[in-house]
């Protein structure tokens, strides 16, 4: 596979993601984003844990929507992440749900 094809390829992943979100977005409540993924849930608990001066967070979902175009099944009934790094929760407003029919993507 040359790096065209595979750019072509991961081109094609990104869009077929997008589309897939876009379609899936108005059914949840939430949007977490960590360092390494993209969650949409509905429901979602957060805990703060303190180990020997160090801070990291506990974000548990139920029936979340997983942003990664490398997962073959999107949807998850349980997720458990813990990271050291930041968390950003985000309630979506029904409002900010309406996205633009060509946003940029072409296909």
């Amino acid at each position: 596979m040359s790096a065209e094809d595979l750019e072509k390829y991961e081109t094609e992943m990104e869009l077929k993601l997008y589309r897939e979100y876009r379609d899936v977005v108005g059914l949840f409540k939430y949007v977490i984003e960590t360092e390494r993924r993209f969650y949409l849930t509905n429901d979602y608990e957060m805990q703060v844990h303190s180990v020997q001066g160090e801070v990291f967070f506990e974000v548990s979902m139920a029936d979340a929507w997983v942003w990664d175009m490398y997962r073959p099944a999107r949807f998850v009934k349980q997720v458990r992440v813990l990271t050291f790094k930041d968390v950003n929760i985000e309630e979506l407003n029904k409002s900010d749900l309406d996205l633009p029919e060509d946003s940029g993507f072409n296909g």
